[in-house]
């Protein structure tokens, strides 16, 4: 019998990775943007970037729900094993819950440059007059 060195062993199990199905890939998480325009100073130019940068956050969020919602498709119950079923219940919860929270992030994004927006919108307004 031949024997392969041990450094192969990592090299093959690497790539089965690189040619795995993608439901095996992890969903990466974006990046909330850290700062947001200060409506109260912010020019229009500013505004204009900060909303680009919360757009370009849900889209990619959207993406990551689409990813999340891919991991592990539901199998029908049919057939499992109870151990099998509670499994697969552990693993919609933990779906639901990574789905909650990135939402619950959409939002907080959303209302932080909102509040923004919204003094930036009253600065502008009273300037007008």
């Amino acid at each position: 019998m031949i024997r392969m060195p041990s450094f192969w062993a990592p090299v093959l199990a690497l790539g089965m990775l690189a040619i795995a199905p993608s439901s095996f890939a992890a969903c990466t998480y974006p990046h909330a943007p850290t700062q947001f325009p200060d409506g109260a100073t912010a020019t229009k130019d500013e505004m204009i970037a900060g909303q680009k940068l919360v757009k370009q956050f849900m889209a990619d969020m959207d993406e990551y729900l689409k990813c999340i919602d891919a991991e592990s498709p539901s199998a029908s119950p049919a057939g499992m094993t109870e151990a099998q079923k509670k499994e697969q219940d552990a693993r919609e919860r933990v779906k639901l819950q990574k789905h909650n929270a990135a939402v619950s992030d959409e939002e907080a994004v959303a209302d932080r440059f909102n509040t923004q927006l919204h003094i930036w919108n009253e600065k502008a307004k009273a300037q007008k007059q």
